[in-house]
């Protein structure tokens, strides 16, 4: 997934004023202001209520839906371009709760959302304490490490 196309997402996204965070390397990179390595999807959270309507205008892009485990996540692909919508509930103050398996939930706070820089464009995504917890529950993979040393060396990114 190549920061050109990452940035086309965020400005449909902004152009909407949908609330969304970034998540995954991509927010780490964003937090850090350069790309460091690469990047297999653009990971996402994303108002509930915006889904349908990003999921139409990605396949007007020619993505195509490859997993739907909705209302937990969906992911859309188009050749090495991969999108993994996680659909979040919001609140009124802006909290995002996201549905798990069963009855498990994630809640993601707004107060956990900072800025980041992709090319240049200002993005949402998770502070780096919050990106560190997201790194939680599963095995680390190679780019998981990688990412979590770069969020050691943003100073709060508890790890």
């Amino acid at each position: 997934m190549d920061a050109e196309e990452v940035v086309r997402v965020v400005d449909w996204l902004d152009e909407r004023s949908v609330v969304y965070q970034v998540n995954g390397g991509w927010a780490v990179d964003a937090l850090v202001g350069s790309q460091s390595r690469t990047h297999g999807d653009l990971d996402l959270f994303v108002d509930a209520g915006q889904v349908d309507t990003l999921i139409e205008w990605l396949s007007g892009r020619g993505y195509e839906v490859v997993e739907d485990w909705r209302p937990i996540r969906v992911e859309l692909r188009t050749g090495d371009r991969a999108v993994d919508i996680h659909p979040m509930t919001l609140n009124a103050a802006g909290d995002g709760v996201q549905r798990g398996f069963g009855d498990e939930t994630f809640a993601h706070r707004a107060r956990d959302r900072a800025e980041g820089m992709i090319r240049g464009r200002p993005v949402v995504v998770a502070t780096p304490a919050r990106l560190v917890e997201l790194r939680s529950g599963y095995e680390l993979r190679p780019e998981d490490h990688h990412d979590l040393e770069l969020l050691r060396g943003l100073g709060d990114g508890r790890g």
